[in-house]
C-alpha cells in the first residue's frame, strides 16, 4: 500500500504565496491549498452505503477514522471512469473532519503568488459553481481552484452518510 502524508510548514512560505496540489479530472488541471491536505492514498475498495448520494463511493477506515469517500468526477456530473493504478483518494481535513476525494491522478505541487489568479467568468448555467474559488495560470496551465470547505462540507456529507438526501 503506497501512502503519501504531506507536511505543509506555512511559516516556509512566502507571505505572498499559496501552495497548491494539483491534480487531474477528465483532463481538467485543478488545484486545492495543500493545508488542506492530510494525505494522498492509491485507491482501495471503499464500504458502499444505503441510501447515499451516488457521489458518495462509500466509508475507508483510516487508522480507526472513518472517512467518507466522494468520487470528484460523480460530484461534478462527469463521466465514471474505471480505477487504475493512477487513481488516488486526496485525504483532506476541513474543521477536524477528515473526508477523501477520488481524482483521475495527482499532478504536482505548484506555488502560486497572488497575480497568477483571476476570477471565473460570470456565466449562467455553470454547474457546481459553488465549489469553483477561482482561476490560476501557471505556464502553460489554467487551473481550476476548488473552495474544499465547501466541496467537503462535513454538515452535507453527514447527512449523506446520515441517509438524508442532500
Amino acid at each position: 500500500m503506497v501512502t503519501a502524508y504531506v507536511m505543509a510548514d506555512q511559516d516556509m512560505l512566502d507571505n505572498d504565496e499559496d501552495q497548491l496540489l494539483t491534480f487531474k479530472l477528465d483532463g481538467q488541471d485543478y488545484g486545492i491549498p495543500i493545508i488542506k491536505v492530510q494525505e494522498i492514498k492509491e485507491w482501495s475498495k471503499v464500504t458502499p452505503l444505503p441510501n447515499t448520494p451516488l457521489y458518495i463511493r462509500g466509508v475507508l477506515n483510516l487508522r480507526g477514522t472513518i472517512v467518507p469517500i466522494i468520487d470528484l468526477r460523480l460530484r461534478f456530473n462527469l463521466s465514471e471512469v474505471k480505477y487504475d493504478s493512477f487513481t488516488v483518494i486526496i485525504v483532506v481535513n476541513v474543521n477536524g473532519k477528515w473526508a477523501g476525494i477520488v481524482v483521475d491522478a495527482v499532478s504536482d505541487v505548484v506555488s502560486i503568488i497572488e497575480e497568477h489568479r483571476c476570477t471565473t467568468p460570470e456565466f449562467e448555467g455553470h454547474t457546481n459553481r459553488q465549489f469553483i474559488e477561482g482561476l490560476a495560470q501557471i505556464d502553460e496551465k489554467l487551473l481550476i481552484l476548488l473552495d474544499v470547505d465547501r466541496l467537503v462540507n462535513p454538515e452535507i456529507l453527514a447527512a449523506a452518510v446520515d441517509g438524508t438526501p442532500s
